[in-house]
């Protein structure tokens, strides 16, 4: 599988009719948080900021592994927006296909993990973000957690069939030593372990009532931070593709493809000490995420 591939990775569950208009046959969204909703944080195994080489080589390895490991069944390339039914290209968004609702699709939780999504499109992208969140979170450097993750956002048959995998790929002593970590997964003494994925919008590629193929586009947190830390905690770009399916009455994924970017000019702005860093993680919590 190739990072680079094209390919993509409620009670209101009578919510069916999406109030954005279409444009060039893509919709795009951003996330935002409903009201009253705190939501725990999850981070992102994700490679570092280029400017670090050994961060760059080192976070190259945990995507291949877990991708690679996790999904290998990708096939050929997604096809481009006219799979989403519209006939003109090259047009932008209105205003209105990039709003937020104002509706509130997530209403319960799985473990820490949101539940409760629409069986609608808004519903499926809202999923889509918050899996993508979890995936990527601390928790997956935890057996008990990570097991917990992968049975509330994988189909159960996928979720099955991967649990052995990942659980060789996060408690490989090679893999752990690359990142920085123990051999039991914890960060060495001194040091606070950050991974954090930050979603930015969401885009349905396909929907047909019961399945669906949503991007998710974030932005990913990885490293130590701490006084002497070889991997400085540091900023990427990805972009994931989730199939999900709607199984008793929830999304699920089915497989899922990365890519880099799209990425941002970097501001010229000084980062924040170490002690900085690792304390506004703890400080400051996750969104749940909702179209």
């Amino acid at each position: 599988m190739s990072l680079g591939d094209d390919k993509g990775y409620g009670n209101d569950s009578g919510r069916t009719d999406d109030a954005y208009s279409t444009i060039g046959g893509t919709r795009q969204t951003r996330t935002r948080l409903p009201d009253g909703e705190g939501g725990d944080g999850y981070n992102a195994p994700r490679r570092p900021a280029r400017a670090s080489r050994s961060l760059l080589t080192m976070a190259g390895v945990v995507v291949l592994l877990i991708a690679a490991i996790a999904f290998a069944n990708m096939g050929g390339g997604r096809g481009d927006d006219k799979d989403n039914g519209s006939g003109s290209s090259g047009s932008k968004p209105e205003a209105a296909s990039t709003a937020a609702t104002g509706t509130k699709p997530v209403t319960g939780k799985n473990g820490t993990i949101p539940s409760g999504f629409a069986h609608d499109e808004q519903g499926a992208q809202s999923a889509a973000a918050n899996y993508a969140v979890a995936l990527g979170s601390a928790d997956m450097f935890d057996k008990t957690r990570r097991r917990t993750v992968v049975t509330a956002v994988y189909a159960p048959e996928v979720a099955a069939a991967r649990q052995g995998d990942l659980d060789k790929v996060y408690s490989g002593q090679d893999f752990l030593t690359s990142i920085g970590l123990n051999a039991d997964g914890s960060a060495p003494t001194g040091l606070t372990f950050i991974s954090r994925s930050n979603p930015a919008g969401t885009k349905t590629v396909k929907f047909n009532g019961d399945s669906a193929s949503i991007a998710v586009w974030y932005s990913a947190l990885f490293g130590l931070a701490g006084e002497g830390s070889k991997n400085p905690v540091s900023e990427s770009w990805y972009t994931n593709t989730f199939e999900l399916v709607w199984i008793d009455g929830n999304w699920k994924i089915t497989d899922f493809t990365q890519k880099d970017g799209p990425t941002p000019v970097g501001r010229d702005q000084a980062a924040s000490p170490a002690e900085e860093m690792a304390n506004a993680v703890e400080q400051f919590g996750g969104f749940t995420y909702a179209r």
